[in-house]
């Protein structure tokens, strides 16, 4: 196993906002936190991380206070650093009435991927954050889910925000995590592009390989080609149901991102089932 002098920290940028839930936010961090590129040996932490918000400490709907470690205007000016974004949910209607961050960063994340392709870069919204994504305009013509309880209040914004920017609907599905533009290791590059359909229960034969592929897809070429002419430049938008299913949806994130053992071994150290999502059609990038 390669060590993480071999392949780079994957770093990870979490969102935060007053009034957001605590598990949102505590959930995916846990997760991700435990997965080790190699499971025995602790040097090799695959992740790091940084908080951000408009305030030095952020009050979650639960009464926990978290500090963040910059502040909006220093996460704009280093967007580009970060291969991953986490936007918890949870007091998502003031920051819509108001317009306020979150909101702004998301889209610049996205704008950052379709500018620069060459790098491969995921957003991963938990539970209610992902009205966020929905009214930047991210979702349209994409999958994704969201709290049980916000079915109905993310279909009509989806509806609104497609009529909005005159552009292909969001389709909102009840499940546990949704994942689009999939990517997985082609073995040989002159192979076809597999597509992948809606079940991650059976693994393709060309499964992507983890901490490898992550590096190997943001120097290949081929890729980088990919993702220029993909939606969104190929920005991997993971959208989670309600609370619980952000750590679902991270363990997932570990298991493509680092590999399957890691993603198994951090379920195993929280004592917690995994119940898997699904992916929608997708080509590797």
């Amino acid at each position: 196993m390669a060590t993480t002098e071999a392949i780079p920290v994957i770093k990870v940028l979490f969102t935060m906002h007053p009034g957001m839930d605590s598990m949102d936010f505590v959930g995916p961090l846990e997760v991700l936190n435990y997965a080790k590129h190699n499971i025995n040996d602790d040097a090799t932490k695959a992740f790091s991380f940084t908080f951000v918000s408009s305030a030095e400490f952020t009050t979650t709907s639960q009464g926990a206070g978290f500090r963040a470690h910059m502040d909006y205007k220093e996460a704009y000016a280093r967007l580009s650093e970060f291969d991953v974004m986490i936007v918890p949910g949870g007091g998502v209607d003031e920051i819509l009435k108001s317009k306020a961050e979150p909101l702004g960063l998301i889209k610049a994340y996205s704008d950052v991927q379709k500018k620069d392709p060459k790098k491969e870069r995921t957003l991963l919204s938990i539970c209610t954050g992902s009205l966020f994504l929905a009214q930047q305009g991210i979702l349209c013509g994409l999958s994704a889910t969201t709290h049980p309880d916000y079915y109905a209040k993310f279909e009509k914004l989806c509806s609104e925000i497609s009529q909005r920017d005159l552009a292909e609907r969001c389709d909102v599905v009840e499940e546990r995590y949704v994942v689009n533009n999939l990517r997985f290791d082609l073995e040989d590059e002159a192979q076809n592009p597999y597509v992948r359909r809606k079940s991650d229960s059976k693994p393709p034969a060309m499964k992507r390989k983890g901490s490898n592929a992550w590096k190997e897809s943001n120097s290949r070429r081929e890729s980088n080609a990919r993702r220029a002419s993909l939606r969104l430049g190929g920005l991997r938008v993971i959208t989670s149901g309600g609370v619980t299913c952000g750590i679902d949806a991270s363990l997932y994130l570990v298991s493509i991102m680092v590999n399957e053992e890691a993603a198994n071994e951090a379920a195993r150290l929280m004592q917690y089932n995994w119940s898997k999502g699904v992916v929608v059609d997708g080509i590797d990038i």
